[in-house]
């Protein structure tokens, strides 16, 4: 058994509202964006003691390498979004499309965001109209790689996935909204979770921490298999491993901390039911 387990999820889980919850759009998207979605884990700045979140969302470096130097830009209400109608943004998120029609480059996870449900897309804007302003500035992304025209054909809509601690409610959470599946399942020639081996893990990533490398997140003993459900859910929100270390960033446990009981118990059932897979 490997004890390097390690995720990334920079945006989010969720349950949905419904004309009978006294939840707004806006704490649905709250609950998204500084919960398990993490999406400060990439948008806001840190210092040498962690997030500084008086400059929350202000944006920052978040990876430089060979093929490209990507900053996640400032996406409060005086960011670089600031002009575009809930719409445009709506659309760069989940389809990776500026409103001049320029593409936004990785390590924003597009596969995965188009999955993201009309309502929880909405929540999302909606909540990130509301939160306070900050005048920070970061440089444009640079990319030394050649990007697609389009990360995909225009999406129209994405029907909302009944929530619930189900299968399929935990492959939304784990997939459309917090996108652990793109980090861990490994990159072939085509990019990021087109590969057949769907939670195979193996990816390493690179920080000031040294390398953390993606676990093996199927049922297979190399895998999960051996783990119990409250060893995984202590993995996620708490950053511990089943020996008791600390586990690695840049998986935001912070942010994961937040889920709903049922929303981490959902994740976990969706885990459980990955067909097996031996590291490569």
């Amino acid at each position: 058994m490997k004890f390097h387990l390690f995720t990334v999820a920079l945006t989010g889980l969720s349950f949905l509202t419904s004309p009978l919850s006294a939840e707004t759009p806006e704490q649905r998207g709250e609950y998204l964006v500084q919960g398990p979605a993490g999406c400060g884990n990439c948008h806001t700045p840190m210092g040498p003691n962690g997030f500084i979140m008086d400059q929350d969302l202000g944006g920052r470096l978040v990876e430089k390498n060979p093929a490209f130097t990507a900053y996640a830009p400032n996406i409060t209400p005086s960011g670089r979004v600031a002009d575009w109608s809930d719409a445009e943004l709506g659309r760069a998120i989940r389809e990776g499309l500026r409103p001049d029609g320029s593409l936004i480059g990785p390590p924003m996870p597009f596969a995965m965001y188009r999955g993201l449900s009309d309502d929880d897309l909405a929540a999302i804007v909606a909540y990130l109209r509301t939160i306070p302003a900050v005048s920070t500035e970061v440089p444009a992304s640079t990319y030394n790689i050649p990007l697609p025209p389009a990360y995909g054909p225009p999406i129209d809509s994405v029907a909302a996935v009944a929530p619930g601690v189900t299968v399929e409610y935990g492959a939304y959470l784990a997939g459309p909204v917090a996108h652990c599946m793109e980090c861990h399942t490994p990159f072939d020639e085509r990019g990021p979770m087109l590969s057949s081996d769907l939670g195979r893990g193996g990816f390493s990533f690179h920080g000031p921490w040294g390398t953390s490398v993606a676990a093996n997140l199927t049922s297979h003993p190399d895998g999960l298999a051996d783990y119990t459900d409250a060893q995984i859910a202590d993995m996620i929100t708490k950053g511990i491993n089943a020996d008791g270390n600390p586990m690695l960033p840049p998986m935001p446990y912070g942010y994961l901390a937040k889920m709903t009981s049922d929303d981490l118990a959902a994740t976990i059932l969706y885990l459980r039911s990955l067909p097996p897979l031996a590291d490569k």
